[in-house]
């Protein structure tokens, strides 16, 4: 055996000690997901052979970022979120699994496969709302708007590699500023965090995703007045929006879109709390 190579299970276990020991939740799992990283294989195949002998270097360069705190999606350079694989970047959020919340709740909004809706995603990041929706409406439309020209650029190399770049187009704005057109559907995860409690945040969230995604200003409401005040222009008659919420937030939003003239309800996480805002027009 060559001692500069040791085997997989030996790799595997000296890489969860240091995760362990730097507060990593799931080191074993984490160890073996950077090691299947490391030499492009799979988990799978890392089990099936133990014994097999690995370039722990590259491994232990990929630890050494996790230990740091940076997020594994940034580390293996892509996240799933329903069901798909989507490249993520330091110009955008890592989609969280609690947004599922926000394509299931528009997927009920129009329940019709063969319906062609027009959707605009306000804040896209990695387009992950819009392109979840896209695929499973297979004649929708889908604009993607996000002030980061990066993240913009991120949301369109994603919707090519998803097979979806026929039916979506991206746009860098302030909200919907770059936008002229109505839609049967808008989508946003805006940022909605107060402005003081940044500091608390998690050091994967707070060192590593970018502040303009994260943060809502003072009451954490700044990106939802600015999107509420464009819905008069952006929505048809019939038109409905979803917004995700922070925790706490839904009487707040509520209410601010209820003194606009809509109408709202309130989707709920696996966990119970109101993660979505349907917002329509009074009819």
């Amino acid at each position: 055996m060559n001692p500069s190579r040791p085997p997989v299970a030996a790799t595997l276990r000296e890489g969860a000690r240091l995760l362990a020991e730097a507060g990593i939740d799931n080191p074993r799992l984490e160890s073996r997901l950077l090691l299947a990283h490391a030499v492009d294989r799979t988990s799978e195949d890392l089990i099936r052979d133990l014994a097999a002998e690995a370039d722990p270097g590259p491994f232990f360069a990929l630890v050494s970022r996790r230990v740091a705190h940076e997020p594994m999606a940034l580390i293996l350079g892509w996240r799933e979120f329903w069901s798909l694989r989507f490249q993520v970047s330091p110009a955008t959020l890592i989609p969280r699994p609690d947004s599922e919340t926000v394509v299931e709740a528009a997927l009920t909004l129009f329940p019709d496969p063969a319906a062609p809706v027009r959707v605009l995603d306000l804040g896209t990041g990695t387009g992950c709302l819009l392109l979840a929706f896209l695929h499973e409406r297979p004649l929708a439309f889908g604009v993607g708007a996000d002030l980061s020209a990066e993240a913009a650029r991120l949301a369109r190399r994603n919707a090519f590699a998803l097979g979806l770049g026929d039916r979506s187009a991206f746009l860098c704005g302030d909200w919907a500023c770059p936008i002229g057109a109505r839609f049967d559907l808008v989508l946003s995860n805006p940022p909605y965090i107060e402005t003081e409690a940044l500091v608390s945040l998690m050091p994967e969230v707070s060192a590593y995703e970018p502040r303009a995604a994260l943060d809502g200003g003072i009451t954490g409401l700044t990106a939802y007045r600015a999107i509420i005040d464009a819905l008069p222009r952006l929505l048809t008659t019939t038109g409905a929006a979803v917004l995700e919420l922070g925790f706490g937030q839904q009487e707040t939003v509520a209410g601010l879109a209820n003194a606009a003239g809509y109408r709202t309800d309130a989707r709920f996480d696996l966990s119970g709390t109101a993660r979505v805002l349907i917002l329509r027009p009074h009819p």
